[in-house]
């Protein structure tokens, strides 16, 4: 079932760009054994402005329609408001949905993670979360956040865990706690003008099987004025956006997460999975990024 967006001609207009479009999703496997798309929703700022809300209901619906299941989210957005924006969104189809949400530091202790995310699950208007993540390193101990996390999977609230915006020592830590090994994903800023995370984060996450989700995948619009990512884009007939989400889905165990709130860009977003990047087009890109030679503070936005 299918439910208007905007008004009949948005969903009739939608409905005529999914039956043109046939891009597949790749998927790839957390350490928990669940299966997770490598490109979804992001919805940061979403929720934030009743006059939108439309707009971004009818932009993550049509993702769904399209075959992006994943969306991102977490209790700071809006304070709440973009989880309010999902509950419509996926209205009776929350089984097509893999869901991301993250709690605040200052609410991840025992006791608080556990009623943030029952907050996080009554504004959804679901019985469980796919992947929960503390958003960032605060000062409540991590033995803590982990313990409540372990209870809220085992209630069933939540199907798998993870981290945000950790670096290598922060991983180092957790990974030595009780519940750090089941840590299924690290979030961070991961882009062509913040590749920090190469030297030494991604390879650490890379050999124990922890997938990285790329937030703000092209640096909230400061990518697109790039003349190297400009020239690129025209050579291929592409805009600036999809060949630097190109970069990152090239890459192994790579989750990308770009803001998706317009049907237009959900689907350029898309199409990105189709556009294939050359050996030479990799290494102009490498010229005008250059990967880190020394090592770096975790960024994060």
């Amino acid at each position: 079932m299918r439910y208007s967006c905007l008004s009949k001609k948005c969903d009739r207009d939608n409905q005529l760009k999914v039956e043109s479009m046939e891009t597949a999703v790749r998927n790839l496997r957390l350490p928990s054994g669940q299966v997770i798309p490598v490109l979804g929703m992001g919805t940061w700022r979403m929720g934030e402005n009743t006059k939108q809300r439309q707009d971004e209901i009818c932009a993550l619906r049509y993702g769904l329609d399209m075959g992006l299941s994943l969306i991102d989210t977490a209790e700071m957005y809006g304070e709440g408001g973009a989880e309010e924006v999902i509950a419509q969104a996926i209205a009776n189809r929350r089984s097509e949905v893999f869901l991301v949400s993250k709690v605040y530091p200052h609410n991840a202790s025992g006791k608080g993670a556990i009623a943030a995310c029952e907050r996080s699950l009554k504004r959804l208007k679901t019985d469980y979360i796919d992947l929960y993540l503390l958003h960032w390193r605060g000062s409540i101990p991590l033995v803590e956040t982990l313990l409540a996390f372990q209870t809220l999977q085992q209630a069933g609230k939540i199907r798998s865990y993870g981290v945000s915006n950790f670096d290598v020592q922060d991983m180092e830590e957790a990974s030595q706690l009780k519940g750090g090994k089941a840590i299924a994903t690290n979030q961070i800023l991961y882009n062509l003008m913040r590749r920090g995370a190469e030297w030494d984060l991604l390879p650490w996450c890379r050999q124990r099987g922890i997938p990285i989700m790329a937030y703000s995948p092209i640096e909230q619009g400061r990518l697109l004025r790039n003349p190297t990512l400009q020239s690129i884009a025209q050579q291929r007939g592409v805009t600036m956006a999809q060949v630097a989400l190109a970069w990152l889905l090239h890459q192994e165990n790579i989750i990308v997460i770009p803001k998706s709130s317009r049907v237009d860009h959900v689907e350029q977003n898309l199409a990105a999975l189709d556009l294939k990047l050359s050996t030479e087009e990799l290494n102009t890109l490498d010229s005008a990024f250059p990967p880190p030679t020394k090592p770096a503070p975790l960024e994060m936005l």
